[in-house]
């Protein structure tokens, strides 16, 4: 028998064994053996969800890396991009290939520049047509205010273009092109091919063109008169007229209008165009200067009728 006995008759018991240092410190409760929990227990039994949902949500977010490490490997090794291009190859077998383009809208420009730029792609499979670039391209063109791309199934590219409308031709360095209202260069032309349109001459002119637009729109019985302007200093116009008269125009907006209603007024009353007249200048607000060809003077018919237009401004010195 072992040494460690209960005495008969004492109420005394022998000390109970030492516990070996790392044991877990248990105590019995009503014949449970219940353990001493660590902090790491304490904290996850306070968390308010259960430990079957912890095990799953353990388990997904294993999955969810597993997935992440696999798309971003596949991304390195460039798996996508070969089976993008497998797909396109297959596609253009099976007959989905640019193989026609139908051109909208087009009225002036040369198709065959929407035509080059549709057609002239590397890679033609419809699955792999690069619409955003393809527009983009297409709005470089001169003529193009806008366009649109999109593909009809099976082998087709409609593009839809939206062109310019050109308002006068510009001269600036010896060289004349068709512009728009907002300066656009449209494209060259020659002096055997101009349209009949107005001439603005002069840096930055075609930039002016807009304004010159409305100030004509103040004066309609002039408009379909003029043969072009010139932007002079880049502060103010010479009007040129196809009878062959200028007009010198004042600075600022509101004078330039003042002034063109004022000389639009003066030959609907003296009918000054095509007298002969060389220039009307009108920059100076108080005076109304006629200037006449070197070679002759004024005839009696010419001084009445300059009269009258002094009379007319109020304030005139021929």
């Amino acid at each position: 028998m072992s040494d460690a006995r209960i005495r008969r008759g004492s109420t005394s018991r022998l000390s109970p064994p030492r516990r070996k240092s790392g044991t877990k410190v248990t105590s019995r409760r009503g014949g449970r053996t219940l353990k001493r929990q660590s902090f790491a227990d304490r904290v996850i039994s306070a968390i308010p969800v259960s430990e079957t949902t912890m095990q799953r949500m353990a388990t997904w977010g294993i999955v969810g890396a597993v997935i992440v490490a696999a798309v971003g490997g596949a991304g390195y090794f460039g798996l996508p991009g070969m089976m993008r291009m497998e797909f396109a190859q297959a596609a253009a077998h099976a007959g989905f290939e640019v193989d026609k383009v139908e051109v909208r809208g087009v009225e002036r420009m040369d198709e065959l520049q929407v035509y080059n730029i549709a057609l002239g792609q590397v890679d033609r499979s419809m699955v792999n047509v690069d619409l955003p670039k393809l527009r983009g391209d297409l709005m470089k063109l001169g003529w193009v205010k806008d366009a649109r791309v999109s593909r009809r199934l099976p082998d087709t590219l409609v593009v839809d273009i939206v062109e310019r409308q050109p308002v006068a031709v510009w001269q600036h360095g010896g060289n004349l092109a068709l512009i728009d209202v907002t300066g656009a260069v449209l494209q060259p032309v020659s002096q055997q091919t101009m349209p009949d349109l107005p001439l603005v001459v002069g840096p930055s002119a075609n930039l002016q063109t807009a304004n010159l637009g409305k100030l004509m729109d103040a004066a309609p019985a002039l408009k379909p008169m003029l043969a072009g302007a010139t932007w002079v200093g880049d502060r103010r116009w010479d009007l040129r007229f196809q009878s062959g008269e200028t007009l010198s125009l004042p600075e600022g907006e509101k004078p330039a209008s003042a002034a063109l209603l004022n000389f639009a007024r003066l030959d609907g009353v003296n009918h000054l165009l095509g007298r002969g007249i060389v220039r009307f200048d009108m920059r100076d607000p108080s005076k109304f200067v006629l200037r006449l060809p070197k070679d002759r003077g004024p005839k009696p018919e010419e001084k009445t009728e300059t009269k009258a237009a002094e009379a007319a401004s109020k304030d005139g010195e021929v």
